[in-house]
């Protein structure tokens, strides 16, 4: 004997949607359907709003911290599995405290968001920008060629410099970033947060060296074959990250930041 169950219905009347309407309707750029629309529809769109919203920082519009981590965590499994090269840039605005102190954390805040429409310019459709935290946003470049990582990271730089930001009727603020950049290792096995952690170390010394400056990291590929690298890191894909990334760093580099030097 077949017996069937009868899907529960959800009466939409029940469901307490006012504060998640109100929150869609001052912070996301998903539509709700009018009156007429089905419950379904209306609920679904809500959602999709919502889980719109939880990825994007609510001052500049870009990815926010936990949609960045996301994205490197792809991105990283996808070098490890692929070898293509990947751009992880930190970057900073300078004396960002002294904007604030000067001019009021309302013009901080329209310097953030001028600074974040560039840095959204700048890149590709397949990249990723984010606030990180503060006056600190990340950019991921997936497929970026170390030949010309450090002239993106310039670009950008350069085209933040050149912004006239206006924080009143009278008065312009013109604001630089620092950069820190690092390559993923090819065929590694690493951690978004060692990734992150060599990038901030290139970010800490553009800062301690002048500002307004770039340093990048050229994580150097293991010249072997594919074969070879099957052969070699195979077996450890279940090991301790941070010892393959050091490993893999050392013969190149000797150290896995450059700070200091």
């Amino acid at each position: 004997m077949t017996s069937s169950i009868a899907p529960s219905v959800v009466d939409i009347s029940d469901l307490r949607l006012g504060d998640a309407r109100a929150l869609l309707e001052h912070g996301a750029t998903v539509e709700l359907p009018d009156s007429e629309a089905s419950p379904t529809e209306f609920v679904q769109s809500v959602i999709d709003g919502l889980c719109e919203l939880s990825l994007k920082d609510p001052l500049t519009g870009l990815a926010n911290r936990r949609h960045f981590l996301s994205v490197l965590e792809r991105v990283t499994d996808g070098v490890a599995r692929s070898g293509e090269p990947a751009l992880l840039l930190m970057l900073d605005i300078d004396h960002f405290k002294s904007i604030n102190d000067t001019h009021g954390h309302v013009a901080g805040d329209q310097v953030l968001q001028a600074v974040a429409k560039c840095l959204a310019r700048c890149i590709r459709p397949m990249d990723t920008v984010a606030r990180y935290g503060g006056e600190e946003f990340a950019v991921v470049l997936p497929n970026c060629l170390v030949s010309v990582g450090e002239a993106v990271a310039e670009r950008i730089r350069m085209t933040v410099e050149s912004l006239m930001i206006p924080v009143s009727p009278v008065s312009h603020v013109q604001a630089t970033i620092s950069v820190g950049g690092a390559y993923a290792p090819a065929w590694v096995r690493s951690t978004a947060p060692l990734w992150i952690e060599r990038a901030d170390n290139l970010l800490y010394r553009a800062k301690s060296e002048g500002r307004n400056r770039v340093f990048i990291d050229h994580q150097q590929a293991i010249a072997v074959s594919a074969e070879e690298k099957k052969l070699l890191f195979g077996h450890l894909a279940l090991g301790e990250p941070a010892w393959l990334e050091r490993a893999a760093m050392e013969p190149a580099n000797g150290s896995a930041s450059g700070v200091g030097e």
